[in-house]
């Protein structure tokens, strides 16, 4: 049985989008977005979906925001919201629409998980090894590997080959696997959010908002295969190459750091989308997450959010 998210993304009229928190003007955070971007109705209509996890909406109709923080070189968007309420606690232009880059992975993954079972076997095809951009770099072509050490890659250093060789086998194509990729996140009522490609390496028709990246988010951290990945900092994996071993670092600049309580869960980057995080921290029971994108420090600018996040009683 495929197992879903339920997700909603819920938008009032009034949603803020200053950098400050909640800001006067009804539709401050579309009039920054890009013309083809999803009304406020549009994205605030949507039926609500369940499924095994219930629903989950983050709640942007609510405000002023509780997290005050003017960021000198901000980011284009931003969101700190709790992973568990869907309370907004700051937000930045949190519904324009923007390339996301390899925050795509993250619904690579959650297609992935749900059409390959555990103990899949993944031929790393030549296709895979033609990939540009970030990638694993040693695949040997030709071999089978474990879904579970592609996922790794595909999480943990957002390996471009990786995501070639999944969607492949997964769905026996990228096409195919890219039009999942979006009707999966139609099904999940990502009103901001379409796919190009399964790598995200693909700007041009690539893209999501602050807001559905949130929703995507907490999916990820709902699937137990998943949720496992994105918070090693490091992972040493059985892989059919000389040695036996496949030693891998993840990309996230807070796990990297050592940040207290973090639990994922992924980085991006083009030219184009800039510098982009979504990151989640867990401390005394509670769980926030950020999304940055095109952030000129995300790694410093998630630790601040995150510091005045936590001092917010709930």
């Amino acid at each position: 049985m495929r197992r879903r998210l339920a997700a909603l993304v819920a938008v009032a009229a009034t949603a803020a989008a200053g950098c400050g928190g909640a800001t006067t003007g009804a539709l401050s955070g579309e009039q920054s977005a890009r013309a083809d971007a999803p009304s406020v109705r549009q994205i605030a209509n949507g039926p609500v979906s369940t499924g095994r996890t219930g629903s989950f909406r983050v709640a942007l109709e609510r405000w002023p925001d509780p997290v005050r923080l003017r960021f000198k070189r901000p980011p284009r968007a931003g969101l700190l919201f709790d992973l568990d309420s869907g309370k907004v606690l700051w937000r930045h232009n949190p519904t324009r629409v923007l390339p996301i880059a390899s925050l795509t992975k993250m619904m690579t993954a959650l297609v992935v998980v749900d059409r390959l079972p555990e103990g899949a076997r993944v031929k790393v095809t030549d296709e895979a090894l033609s990939y540009t951009g970030s990638g694993v770099g040693v695949l040997p072509r030709g071999k089978r590997v474990g879904v579970s050490a592609m996922l790794h890659g595909l999480m943990l250093v957002s390996g471009n080959d990786t995501a070639i060789a999944l969607a492949q086998r997964a769905a026996g194509s990228q096409r195919r696997f890219v039009a999942r990729m979006n009707e999966r996140a139609r099904e999940m009522r990502l009103a901001c959010t379409r796919f190009a490609s399964p790598s995200g390496i693909v700007d041009e028709g690539n893209h999501s908002c602050a807001a559905d990246l949130a929703v995507l988010a907490r999916a990820v951290l709902d699937e137990p295969r998943l949720a496992r990945i994105v918070r090693r900092r490091q992972a040493v994996l059985p892989f059919p190459i000389e040695g036996g071993r496949l030693y891998l670092n993840n990309s996230n600049p807070l796990l990297r750091e050592r940040y207290p309580g973090t639990i994922g869960i992924k980085t991006g980057f083009t030219d184009k989308a800039g510098r982009c995080l979504v990151a989640a921290v867990e401390r005394g029971g509670r769980r926030l997450g950020v999304v940055l994108l095109h952030s000129p420090d995300p790694g410093r600018q998630a630790k601040q959010l995150f510091e005045r996040g936590f001092r917010v009683r709930r």
